[in-house]
């Protein structure tokens, strides 16, 4: 009988540890998922609707000698959307708002602009983070991004065309160099108009980080429609 209900409750206990496991994931895998994208969704909303209702107010920038500038605030308010990023290589239509910051909650409404990098389109570097997994997996194709790929921004003001110049380099979490003006061990020599991407390496790990590095390839105002590298 002592054996019978010792067996019964350990296989009581496996069952329910199983179930927790099983919720667990659904909940990391698709929960998650589910309400990152209905917030990602909502950040779009509020960008297009501000966009559509009048001229758009953008962060006024320094002025650009061509040396880079580390902004002496952040641009944006904390949490604030205020652009949209376009990655063709990852789909016709992806596309994640960017928040000011990297704070967790902020990485879970979208892509996350590391405060005091550059701002768009100046000299220096603008630095953005997001999930490779978990809340929408934004950056889950990291590791296809090859050199020449096109990463599109809009401000609703301008498009900014950049373009990857290396394939996703790994690094330490620590590396915090990666996201300098000029970043270290990114092969750019001198002062430019840069744009980093950073993420989790592995794909379900945060030992270790993913970096992409790009520069400013072109820029048009939004009124004259989308630019080519959304168009093919």
């Amino acid at each position: 009988m002592t054996v019978r209900l010792i067996v019964r409750t350990f296989s009581e206990l496996c069952l329910t540890i199983g179930t927790l496991i099983v919720l667990f994931v659904v909940y990391v895998l698709y929960w998650t998922g589910v309400r990152a994208d209905s917030a990602m969704d909502g950040e779009l909303g509020r960008l297009q609707d501000r966009w559509s209702t009048g001229p758009v107010a953008t962060a006024s920038p320094a002025p650009d000698d061509g040396k880079p500038h580390e902004p002496a605030a952040p641009a944006y308010r904390d949490g604030e959307p205020f652009a949209v990023m376009y990655i063709p290589r990852f789909g016709r239509d992806w596309a994640k708002p960017v928040l000011e910051g990297t704070a967790t909650g902020t990485l879970q409404k979208g892509l996350g602009h590391y405060a005091r990098t550059a701002r768009l389109g100046v000299t220096g570097n603008f630095a953005v983070a997001g999930h490779r997994r978990t809340y929408g997996d934004p950056f889950k194709d990291f590791p296809r991004l090859r050199p020449g790929d096109a990463v599109v921004i809009s401000d609703g003001t301008t498009w900014f065309t950049y373009r990857i110049d290396k394939r996703p380099y790994r690094t330490l979490p620590g590396d915090i160099g990666v996201i300098d003006p000029v970043p270290g061990t990114s092969g750019y020599d001198g002062p430019g108009r840069y744009l980093t991407l950073t993420t989790c390496e592995p794909e379900w790990g945060h030992s270790h980080r993913l970096i992409a590095w790009a520069h400013l390839d072109a820029t048009a105002p939004v009124v004259a429609g989308r630019p080519a590298a959304l168009r093919s």
